[in-house]
Parts: structure tokens; sequence; C-alpha cells
């Protein structure tokens, strides 16, 4: 079970705590009792729709439950929104079926994803109390994982090949032998991840926490990428290493 799962079974347990009150906190957190009900009734009437109808009605209702939401925005089926009050989306961005966005926290400013960013099926998106900003016309590709407990941004026509994972924050604490990592917040951060602009990651690419990526770089496939990496680099390998590109 993740940390994250844990954190999940504690809120529904918590003592004094009803299920539909942590069920709210966990999905909607401070908003009204009816952002509540509207969500769950647009949600729960056209999330799983699908073909042209699906996509219509998912367009005309899902913009009121966001932050801010640009124009011709396209939301696939079966999409997962947590805290969406902290999403800001903005025009044509594409988000693909089995997506997750998810920007919970308690001070946190949530998710950015600017024009023409397109998010592939079934990745995640996900902040325990961090921020995320998607700058415009950036790729990500299918069963990738964004996650900040910090800062991460990923700079302007990025690409970012499938099953890539880019961490702010996230650590646990070595040093702590009381205290089991699962039972650990796993909020340590060594600072913010910064991909710059005009990037590509290949597929199945880690960045770790910290980590910056200078712009035009080019990451390839498999690489763990734990230490800066400048402007118009090629990095590859487990650690990655780096080299100007020719």
């Amino acid at each position: 079970m993740s940390e994250t799962d844990y954190k999940v079974k504690d809120a529904i347990s918590a003592p004094g705590k009803s299920a539909f009150r942590a069920y709210r906190d966990i999905y909607y957190g401070d908003t009204s009792l009816w952002y509540v009900i509207k969500s769950e009734l647009i949600t729960t009437l056209t999330c799983g729709l699908s073909g042209a109808v699906g996509l219509f009605l998912r367009q005309m209702l899902y913009p009121c439950l966001f932050k801010q939401c640009g124009r011709k925005v396209v939301f696939g089926k079966n999409m997962t929104l947590r805290h969406a009050h902290k999403i800001s989306l903005g025009h044509r961005v594409i988000l693909d079926d089995q997506t997750v966005l998810d920007a919970k926290g308690e001070d946190n400013e949530g998710i950015v994803l600017e024009d023409d960013v397109y998010v592939g099926r079934n990745t995640i998106i996900y902040c325990k109390n961090g921020n995320i900003t998607l700058e415009n016309q950036v790729n990500i590709s299918s069963n990738c994982q964004l996650f900040s407990s910090n800062e991460l941004l990923v700079g302007a026509q990025t690409v970012i090949a499938a099953f890539t994972y880019l961490l702010s924050g996230g650590q646990y604490d070595i040093r702590d032998r009381a205290t089991p990592f699962a039972k650990q917040s796993g909020m340590i951060t060594r600072g913010s991840t910064v991909i710059g602009p005009n990037c590509w990651l290949g597929a199945g690419v880690v960045v770790v926490d910290g980590v910056k990526i200078g712009s035009h770089c080019v990451i390839g496939a498999g690489a763990v990428v734990t230490k800066d990496v400048p402007d118009d680099y090629l990095a590859t390998g487990v650690p990655a290493v780096h080299k100007a590109l020719a």
C-alpha cells in the first residue's frame, strides 16, 4: 500500500468523521456543498459516456467545475478529478480517457495546463500540497505520472513519451528509523523540479526531485536523471550522464 493509500485510508477512518465528510475532503477539499452536488451530478451523468455525445456533454458541462477553463477543451471519458476548483485549463487542452487531475492540498495553488496542452490516456497528474504547471503546447504521452509536493514546471513545447515519471518532492527520511516509510508524509523535497522548453524525454524516463533540465535537451529512453542537465544536452543511462548535443 502506497503512502497516498494510507492517507486516504486514514482520512476515511478518522474518529468522528462521516464517510461522506471524508469523501468530500479527498475529492473536493474546501468547497461548498452545492459545488459537491453539482460536480457529482455532472460527473455521474457524463463521465463514462462514449462517442460524440459524451464529448459534447462534457465540453458543455465540465468547465464550471474548474478554477478556469478555456475554449474548445476536450475531456475524455472516465476521467478522475480531485480538487478541480484549483485546476486551470487553457484553450484547446486535450485530456484523453482515464486521465487523473488531482490538485489536493491545504494551501497550494494547484495545477495549471496552459494552451494546447495534450495529456495522454491513463496519465496521472497529482499534487500533495504542491503545484504543477505545464506550459503551452506541452505533450504528455500515455501512462505517465507527474507528482508535486513542491513545484513542478514543464516548459513550453516539451514532449514527454509514455511511462515517464516526474517528481517534485516525494522523498522520505531514511534517517528516521522509528517511523516506517509508509507512515511518513513523503513531503521532503530538495527544491522545485524544472523541465525546460523544447525538450524531448524518451519513454520510461525518471526525473527525480529538485532536478533542473535546461532548454532543448534530449533525455534518452529509460534514463534516471538525478543531476541538473544544461541547455542543449543529451542525457542517457542510469544514473543519467550528459553530453552536448552534436
